[in-house]
């Protein structure tokens, strides 16, 4: 008895574009395998068609999380068709011996046997149009879904591909940290963007770093090349970043996300940095502000998903804005004071959003008493103001006089009206409101606690007692001098 025969895959390429491109060698392996054992990797190729009847695997694309998952689940199909049939063919894009990991899992694969024809790839139409020798110019070849990782360190000439879509050419931006030296002559580094080479409607986009997620709408035929890097990638901020995007497709709780679900914990997270920060310590200090980045990577996520916008454009968007409003340090502008940067950044910003109200972009969600400080300080800003804390001091006396004169129904406006009346006492002490009502509530409790520390030594029960019993051991642990 002889042993099955091994099943066979053959895998042939379709070129770059157009049909002129494929080989009389992979036309006749076509030819040879009848239609129901054929398969291809997409229709979304411009040489698909020479494949005549065959199955395409676009609804993997569609179904699958992650990349890898689509390589996986793709080369089981073809395992499993090879088995059911003895022999299937395979098409691909390009050249199979060129970043198609399909095959390079199938290679690994003991259950099938592998037949690669060689085929024309996308890099053989980009050197003719880029018009150099890659071996001579040196150039490294880098998977645009890596680059971070795959380019960390490298620099010189690179040729991406992968590049897909304009949030990929997005995080390829976002892999070059903007902190390292010489990234910030980054932004003029000529570019090439090379779209639908090989087929009537090809482009040779000659742009820049800075616009090349903004030139063209970049898909499944669109490779980048870089002639020189003078940075290196740097891996850290785009690990994360890609994580944040791993979560949010296969986390059943980070799918069901939206902007306005994740607001309780973008606000929780941010009070969790100032508590960390009022601790002093740099570890927690470190991990409270991981936790609040995740938070502003999660919103990015989500509109990166829904194409409206991406971390880079948050990114960019924050540095064009500081580059503008901080003129002494980028321009020409003399600024030797806080005060005067502050009048400068205020005049800046009123020109550019050209608003219709002093308390435009007041956050209504502000904490009451941030919300009022913030108004009060709008408001002082044309004029409206006391010259000094001595006109709003009695303010305090006159709010507390009519909260106490008013009917119960007005009381809580009255009330209103006298925290108003405290906290611009405050702002014109320069003393932050919130602040000052966190200490003295911290305060307060630290000391309650005392009280019931001291009770407990001595058998009271504080539920059980009177007034005057409380305020002997409230005095009591006032005078104490302060715990070490």
């Amino acid at each position: 008895m002889t042993d099955a025969p091994t099943p066979r895959i053959t895998v042939v390429g379709l070129g770059p574009g157009g049909s002129g491109h494929v080989t009389t060698e992979t036309l006749a392996a076509i030819e040879a395998v009848p239609a129901p054992q054929r398969f291809l990797r997409t229709e979304r190729h411009p040489s698909a068609h020479l494949a005549g009847p065959a199955t395409a695997f676009d609804d993997v694309y569609e179904a699958a999380a992650t990349f890898a998952d689509v390589y996986a689940e793709i080369a089981e199909r073809l395992v499993a068709a090879a088995r059911e049939h003895g022999h299937v063919l395979y098409a691909v894009p390009g050249s199979p011996l060129v970043l198609e990991r399909t095959v390079a899992t199938l290679r690994g694969d003991a259950r099938v046997g592998l037949d690669v024809l060689p085929a024309v790839s996308f890099l053989d139409i980009a050197w003719d149009r880029l018009g150099i020798d890659p071996v001579e110019a040196g150039v490294r070849l880098i998977d645009g879904h890596e680059f971070a990782t795959a380019a960390a360190g490298a620099t010189g000439a690179l040729l991406v591909a992968h590049t897909h879509a304009n949030w990929v050419l997005s995080d390829i931006k976002l892999a070059i940290d903007d902190a390292a030296p010489g990234a910030g002559e980054l932004d003029d580094t000529p570019v090439v963007l090379l779209h639908h080479l090989g087929t009537p409607d090809e482009e040779v986009v000659h742009t820049t770093w800075a616009d090349m997620d903004r030139t063209l709408d970049a898909d499944h035929l669109t490779s980048l090349y870089i002639p020189a890097l003078g940075v290196g990638a740097a891996a850290g901020y785009a690990r994360f970043h890609a994580l944040a995007r791993t979560l949010r497709e296969q986390c059943p709780w980070d799918i069901e996300q939206t902007h306005t679900s994740l607001v309780p914990y973008l606000i929780e997270e941010t009070y969790e940095v100032v508590d960390a920060i009022a601790g002093g310590d740099d570890e927690h200090l470190i991990e409270e502000l991981g936790d609040l980045l995740y938070q502003i990577e999660f919103h990015a996520t989500i509109a990166e998903q829904e194409g409206r916008f991406t971390i880079a454009d948050v990114t960019q968007g924050i540095h064009d804005k500081l580059v503008r409003r901080h003129p002494h340090v980028f321009g020409d502008v003399a600024a030797d004071d806080a005060d005067t940067v502050l009048a400068n950044w205020d005049t800046i910003k009123r020109a550019e959003k050209q608003r219709s109200s002093v308390f435009e972009g007041v956050p209504n969600s502000l904490p009451a008493l941030n919300y009022a400080h913030a108004v009060q300080k709008k408001a002082a800003k044309v004029g409206f103001d006391w010259p000094s804390v001595d006109g709003a001091v009695p303010k305090i006396a006159e709010e507390t006089d009519e909260l106490l004169r008013a009917e119960a129904d007005d009381q809580p406006e009255e009330a209103g009206d006298l925290l108003f009346a405290v906290v611009n006492v405050l702002r014109h002490l320069r003393i932050d409101p919130e602040s000052a009502l966190r200490a003295a509530t911290n305060k307060f409790r630290t000391r309650f606690e005392h009280v019931e520390r001291l009770a407990t030594t001595r058998g009271i029960d504080l539920q059980a007692s009177d007034l005057a019993t409380l305020d002997a051991l409230w005095d009591e642990v006032k005078a104490a001098p302060p715990e070490t």
